[in-house]
């Protein structure tokens, strides 16, 4: 399915891609590509077919939710980079 350039200039504003004016052709065709593959997809027969998420069973290992021991300050520290009075020391990540 050819998109026009016009087309494929939209879809780079809606994604906010900054695209060169020497690759928007190639953008188009490359857009215009997928496209044709995703009609491709669609005309393949899914009669009977159930609609799945993941190709594969995927089965979750949960433990048990059960009360236990909290870990002391001296072995929650133990491998920290750095550590003061007890407490992580961490970079400052607000204000300035």
């Amino acid at each position: 399915m050819a998109i026009t350039r016009e087309q494929a200039e939209h879809v780079t504003r809606l994604a906010r891609l900054e695209i060169a004016e020497a690759g928007r052709e190639r953008f188009a065709r490359q857009i215009g590509a997928v496209l044709e593959y995703v009609e491709t997809l669609g005309q393949v027969d899914t009669e009977g077919v159930a609609p799945t998420f993941h190709a594969i069973d995927l089965i979750n290992a949960y433990r048990e939710d059960r009360e236990t021991g909290h870990l002391e300050r001296d072995e929650s520290l133990a491998n920290a980079p750095l550590a003061e009075a007890g407490f992580f020391v961490v970079p400052k990540v607000v204000g300035g």
